[in-house]
């Protein structure tokens, strides 16, 4: 029969260190960022292409929400009189 008393021979082995709350938020961050990144680019063959095709999608977008139109930016006025 054996004794489990952890001061007894080899228990500081077994101990597992917690590792610093920094360095584990950065590394669920990561990990967070690489299942986002693994999950939007699945079933698609060339996620670069797509990427570009959203981001010309996007500089149209805001160059037209900028413009004004041109001649006051009013439609057609009716006076009547």
């Amino acid at each position: 029969m054996g004794l489990c008393l952890p001061c007894l021979g080899g228990a500081a082995d077994d101990v597992v260190e917690t590792p610093d709350p920094e360095l584990k938020r950065r590394q669920l961050a990561e990990a967070a960022e690489k299942r986002q990144l693994e999950a939007s680019a699945r079933g698609i063959k060339n996620p670069y292409a797509v990427e570009q095709k959203k981001k010309k999608k996007e500089e149209v977008e805001n160059l037209t929400s900028n413009s004004t139109p041109v001649g006051g930016g009013g439609g057609l006025r009716w006076q009547v009189g």
